[in-house]
C-alpha cells in the first residue's frame, strides 16, 4: 500500500435504485432518486460519513424535472455542502466523459472526493402528463446559483437532416443497421435474426440483474416479430429493440483518491480503479460521415483507451457496450474487435435493464464495479454514446491498480477530424443510389414514412423521404441498398 500512487482515482461506492412505480411504489422526484442512490453508494463503501467530505457533486442532465441547480437539490437532501456543483449537457456519453474528467481532476489534485449521480422519473412524469396530475415536486428559488455547465451543447442535427425532419434517434439508428446488413451482404431475414438473437442474449443478462427494469427473458422470435405489444417502430426495429426510457431509476458513484480511500478506511476489496479513458466524436453531422455503418471515433478512442490501460481487447473479462439500439452495439463491437457471440453487457442493456435517458452508463459502471469485485484481478470496459453514434467515451476499470501506476487519458480528436467526410446536398434533384433506409410505423402498426440516405453521382449524400405505400412495402420486402432512385429537390424520393 505504501507504494501505491496516492493520487490514483478509485471508485469506492456505487448505488442503484429502480423505483417500481409500476408495481405500486410511491413516486420519487429525480433529486430524491439521486439522493437515495448516493445513500446506497455510501453504504456500499462499508464506512460511515463518506458523503460529508465530498468537495464536488456532479449531475447528469435529466429530463423529467427541471432544477435551477440539480446538485444543490441533491446535496440539500443529503445535508452536505460540496464546494462545487456541475451539471452536464445532453448526451448519453457524458457519464463516462464525466468519470474521465473526474479521474483527471483527482490525479491533478483539483478534487479529492467527488459524488456523481443521475436520475430520471420519466415513467411517473409521463403518467402525470396524461392524467394532468400535479406531482408537487420541489422547486428552487432564484437565489440558488446555477450549476457549472459541463460539455458541448452544439446542435447534433445538420441542416440537411433537419430539412426533412430526420431528427430522432428512432429514425437514424435503424438506418445504421440496414447499412450494416448491406455491408455484410446478408439477407433481410438473416439480419433480423441476428439483431433479435443479440437482444435475446441481452435479455438473459437482465434476468440476472436485480436492478433491471425488465427481468423476464425474451426469445429471439418474440423480439423479432411485430405484435400489438411489440409493434414495429422503424424497420427492422420492433419496440423492444429500442431503448426503454419508461423507467424511474437513479444511480450514484463515489470517486476519490487512493490516499483518501485509505484514510476513510474503505476496505480494499471495495476499491475499483479507473485505469484509463478516452473521448472523441465522429464527424458531427451524420450527413457528412464517410460510411454510415462505421465509427472511426469508436475505433480510435476505444483503441487508445485500451492501449493507455496496457490491455488488449482479449484481456477484457467484462464489457458493457452502450446499447440504445442494436446498431450501436454492433458498430461498437466491430470497431473494437469484439465478436457478437460474447457477452457484451453486464446490465442487460437499455431495452431491458432500463434506459434512463442520459444516465444509463452510470448504471453500467455501477454494475461493472460489482462484477469486477466478484472477479478479483479482472479488467472491464464501459463505453458510452451520445447523439447518433456521434459522441463517444470509454473507460477501463479493474480491481488492481493500473500497470502504468496512474490514470491515463488522451485527446484523439485530431485523428478523427483528419478522416474523410462527404459533402451533403440539401436541394439535390436527380438520379441517386440508395445507401440505406428505414420505414417508420405509426402506433396502429401501419407504415407512415420511408426514409432514405442516398449517394449522389459526385459521391455526396442526400436524404430522401416517401409516403408511397407500394414503395414502403418494397423497402421492407426486398433489399433496396444499391437500388437506383430518383430524388426531387424537396426530398421526395421514388425507387427506379
Amino acid at each position: 500500500m505504501t507504494e501505491l500512487n496516492p493520487r490514483l482515482p478509485v471508485l469506492i461506492g456505487v448505488g442503484q435504485l429502480s423505483n417500481r412505480v409500476d408495481q405500486g411504489a410511491d413516486p420519487l422526484e429525480p433529486a430524491a432518486l439521486m439522493a437515495q442512490a448516493l445513500h446506497l453508494a455510501a453504504r456500499d463503501t462499508g464506512v460511515d460519513g463518506v458523503l460529508d467530505g465530498a468537495d464536488s457533486i456532479r449531475v447528469i442532465n435529466e429530463l423529467s424535472w427541471r432544477y435551477r441547480n440539480p446538485g444543490v437539490a441533491v446535496a440539500d437532501r443529503l445535508a452536505i455542502s460540496p464546494r462545487e456543483s456541475l451539471y452536464t449537457v445532453m448526451g448519453g456519453n457524458y457519464v463516462q466523459t464525466l468519470v474521465n474528467r473526474t479521474a483527471l481532476d483527482i490525479v491533478e489534485g483539483r478534487n479529492d472526493l467527488v459524488l456523481l449521480t443521475g436520475g430520471e422519473a420519466w415513467r411517473t412524469r409521463s403518467d402525470a402528463r396524461k392524467t394532468e396530475t400535479d406531482l408537487g415536486w420541489s422547486s428552487q428559488s432564484d437565489e440558488v446559483a446555477p450549476a457549472m455547465s459541463f460539455g458541448d451543447d452544439e446542435n447534433l442535427v445538420g441542416p440537411a437532416e433537419l430539412a426533412l425532419g430526420i431528427v430522432m434517434p428512432v429514425q437514424v439508428y435503424p438506418m445504421f443497421d440496414v447499412a450494416l446488413r448491406a455491408a455484410d451482404g446478408i439477407s433481410i431475414d438473416e439480419h433480423r435474426d441476428r439483431v433479435a438473437a443479440l437482444w435475446a442474449a441481452f435479455s438473459q443478462v437482465a434476468a440476472d440483474n436485480p436492478h433491471a427494469w425488465i427481468r423476464t427473458p425474451m426469445t429471439a422470435d418474440a423480439i423479432r416479430e411485430a405484435t400489438p405489444d411489440n409493434r414495429m417502430i422503424g424497420f427492422p426495429y420492433t419496440k423492444v429493440l429500442n431503448s426503454n426510457n419508461m423507467v424511474d431509476q437513479g444511480a450514484g458513484l463515489i470517486m476519490c483518491s487512493a490516499e483518501r480511500a485509505a484514510a476513510l478506511g474503505v476496505p480494499r476489496d471495495r476499491w475499483v480503479f479507473v485505469h484509463a479513458g478516452a473521448d472523441a466524436h465522429d464527424h458531427w453531422f451524420v450527413s457528412n460521415r464517410d460510411e454510415l455503418h462505421r465509427s472511426p471515433a469508436m475505433r480510435i478512442a476505444g483503441g487508445e483507451a485500451l492501449a493507455l490501460a496496457g490491455v488488449g481487447i482479449d484481456d477484457l473479462a467484462h464489457v458493457d457496450l452502450y446499447s440504445c439500439f442494436p446498431s450501436a452495439v454492433q458498430i461498437a463491437a466491430r470497431e473494437l474487435g469484439l465478436g457478437l457471440d460474447r457477452q457484451l453487457t453486464v446490465t442487460g442493456g437499455m431495452s431491458f435493464a432500463g434506459g434512463p435517458w442520459n444516465n444509463y452508463v452510470m448504471h453500467g459502471i455501477a454494475t461493472m464495479a460489482d462484477v469486477l469485485r466478484h472477479d478479483a484481478g479482472s479488467v472491464g470496459l464501459c463505453t458510452a454514446n451520445g447523439g447518433y453514434t456521434t459522441k463517444h467515451a470509454f473507460g477501463v476499470y479493474g480491481t488492481e491498480p493500473p500497470t502504468s501506476g496512474t490514470y491515463r487519458w488522451a485527446d484523439v480528436q485530431d485523428q478523427v477530424d483528419a478522416l474523410p467526410s462527404r459533402p451533403v446536398h440539401t436541394d439535390y434533384a436527380g438520379d441517386a443510389t440508395v445507401e440505406t433506409y428505414t420505414v417508420m410505423y405509426g402506433r396502429e402498426g401501419r407504415p407512415e414514412q420511408g426514409l432514405f440516405a442516398l449517394r449522389t453521382p459526385d459521391g455526396g449524400r442526400a436524404w430522401g423521404v416517401t409516403g408511397d405505400a407500394d414503395t414502403m412495402q418494397a423497402m421492407v420486402d426486398a433489399e433496396q441498398v444499391g437500388a437506383s432512385a430518383r430524388r426531387s429537390a424537396d426530398g421526395a424520393t421514388e425507387l427506379a
